[in-house]
């Protein structure tokens, strides 16, 4: 399999992340977005919205970082990662969306922001993590993990923004059941970093 991979975007890590964790073997191909090279046609014709990561497996071809673990956890024997059942995967799928709207648009803006310089409201990330950090602070005051009792793939699609929130100007250290789910998250064996994520 192939991904087409991004050393510094999150959503790329996420999915790098999972198969250091499960043992799963990528092929990662760079993809040069300051050079544009996201705008090629031969990009393009993988992922007509043109970003990272993408995953290649024969004649599939997958966009879309929490689509991408889904896919990887479903081929795994063991299905602790994204079990089987629709209750657990609805449990999963909820905090699937989060990793893909308010993480996005909170911690993951600010960071586009105040790293990369881009051009999006910085009023509007700050409000959305103001009300994210406590919502998630407080799930995790009573549980380890965010679903199921145990590490799945909700966790490896919400951990690399809110791990690299410090660049974007985020702290959360007042937030001590985050801080700790971010450290168990650190912990796991075989875990791997990633610029600005320390190992």
């Amino acid at each position: 399999m192939k991904l087409y991979d991004l050393d510094l975007s999150g959503n790329c890590y996420k999915v790098r992340l999972f198969a250091a964790l499960t043992g799963t073997e990528l092929e990662l191909i760079p993809v040069d977005l300051a050079a544009g090279e996201h705008y090629t046609p031969t990009f393009a014709a993988l992922n007509p919205f043109q970003e990272v990561p993408v995953l290649v497996d024969g004649k599939t071809a997958l966009r879309d970082s929490q689509a991408v673990l889904v896919y990887l956890a479903g081929q795994l024997q063991d299905r602790a990662w994204w079990p089987e059942d629709p209750t657990s995967q609805a449990e999963i799928v909820q905090w699937l969306c989060i990793a893909s709207s308010e993480i996005r648009d909170g911690p993951n803006a600010a960071r586009l922001i105040r790293k990369f310089g881009y051009d999006l409201a910085i009023e509007r990330a700050l409000l959305v993590t103001q009300r994210l950090l406590p919502l998630l602070d407080r799930h995790l005051t009573s549980f380890e993990w965010f679903a199921l009792g145990r590490p799945t793939i909700a966790d490896c699609a919400l951990f690399p923004y809110l791990a690299l929130a410090h660049e974007g100007g985020i702290d959360v250290t007042p937030f001590p059941a985050l801080t700790g789910w971010l450290d168990r998250v650190r912990a796991l064996p075989k875990f791997t970093p990633m610029p600005g994520i320390r190992g």
